[in-house]
Formats: C-alpha cells, structure tokens, sequence
C-alpha cells in the first residue's frame, strides 16, 4: 500500500476544514508552538475514518508506517491528533507492535492533549497483553519523562472491574512526592475513576497513602466520593 497517499488525503482535507479564527483560540488554549487549522476534534476523526475507508491499510505494519509519517511531518496540531485516530484501527487493536509507536507518540508529543489521546491504546494494550505491558508499565513509571510516567499512571482509566490494583499502586507510589502538576494531577484521574468501580478500594489507598498524597490528587482521587456519586463496590481488594 502507498500509505503516502492516505496521509495526504488527510493532510489536505483537514487544512481545506480549518477555520482561522478558531485555530487561533486553540493554539492559545493549547499553549502550543505547533500551528493549528482550526478544526473541531470530532471533524478531526470524521476526516480520518473517511480517509481511512477510501485507502484501507491491509497490514499493522502499513498502519503504523501512516501513523508515524503523519505524525512525523506533521504541520498542525490536527494531523497529530488524526495520527492517534489512526492507531485505534481494529488491524492494531492489542498489537504490542504499537509500543514504540506509542512511545514515540508519548515523548515527542510531550503535552497533555497528545499523551492522553494514547491513554486507551495503552490500556487495550495492557488488556491484552499483560505479561509484557505490566512490567513496561512498572519501568515507566519511573522513567525521567513525566509524560511517560503519566502515562503508565493513566494506562487503567478505562479498565474498570478489569483494573490490576496492584499495578494501579505500584504505578503511583514512585510518583506521589512528584510536585509536577500533570503528575499530580493524573495519580486523582486514575484514582477517581476507578472510585466508581470501587470505592472503597480508592479510599483505603487515599488513607494509607495521606501523608504522601499532595492536595490536588487527594481531592481529585476523593471528589466523586465527597459527593456520593460513586458506586459501592461488591468487595473490597
């Protein structure tokens, strides 16, 4: 496949639907140096699943030749965010061929928008393939790059009943003297959105954990369960 030919019909397609002064208020919000087009990420993903129907990729390794060329070369924010589209191609659902694909995409990206659009691919990733992503995740998590480090901390949000708990602790403790605000600020994420599978398991690990804990991941781990939105759950770990 001439996977050039996708990657530009998403590049041309996306600057032909960008907007200017919207991409102005993003590139501000984003506090980005990289220019955006202006165009809404819904859009983004519309264009990317078009492109991709109309160049279907026949084999990961195509998938992920598109998905690092357009990432690579990319011009505008959007063409990033529809290189993250891309990998959730059922052809590399699971696939631990997307490790240094994703890494890459992690390290160089190095901002909350790019890092977080990842998050579901490395949680599909540790689903099915634990033996290997466990102790990649536990090497993460104290890696130099606080991207990385987020980025194992988060690697459970959607994961629910299937949460490793062990994991979920092993990737925070290393983190919790971190006064990083996006390190800080991912230990409350991952902590509050398995609040609503169990509850009880969070509070117990906010409690043992009080001294370490810093303010903003105690409040963000505890906010659902403040509030008594949380679901109770059927046992405790």
């Amino acid at each position: 496949m001439d996977t050039g030919r996708l990657v530009e019909d998403i590049r041309t397609t996306l600057k032909a639907a960008g907007d200017a002064e919207r991409a102005r208020g993003a590139q501000a919000y984003m506090k980005s140096e990289m220019p955006s087009w202006g165009v809404r990420v819904p859009d983004v993903r519309r264009i990317t699943k078009a492109a991709l129907k109309h160049h279907p990729v026949k084999t990961p390794d195509d998938l992920r030749q598109a998905v690092l060329e357009l990432w690579r070369t990319a011009e505008a924010r959007e063409e990033r965010y529809a290189a993250i589209d891309l990998t959730g191609a059922r052809l590399v659902r699971g696939d631990p061929g997307m490790v240094p694909v994703y890494e890459e995409i992690i390290r160089t990206g190095a901002w909350w928008d790019l890092v977080d659009g990842v998050a579901p691919r490395i949680c599909a990733l540790l689903q099915a393939n634990k033996e290997t992503m466990t102790p990649l995740l536990l090497q993460w998590s104290k890696d130099p790059d606080l991207w990385i480090r987020r980025s194992s901390i988060t690697s459970q949000l959607a994961a629910k009943s299937a949460t490793d708990t062990r994991l979920l602790s092993a990737v925070i403790e290393p983190n919790l003297q971190d006064k990083e605000f996006f390190i800080r600020k991912a230990i409350g994420w991952a902590l509050r959105e398995y609040s609503k599978t169990d509850p009880g398991w969070v509070r117990a690990f906010a409690d043992t954990h009080m001294a370490a804990l810093s303010p903003l991941s105690r409040r963000e781990a505890l906010r659902l369960l403040s509030s008594g939105t949380a679901v109770s759950a059927t046992r405790l770990r």
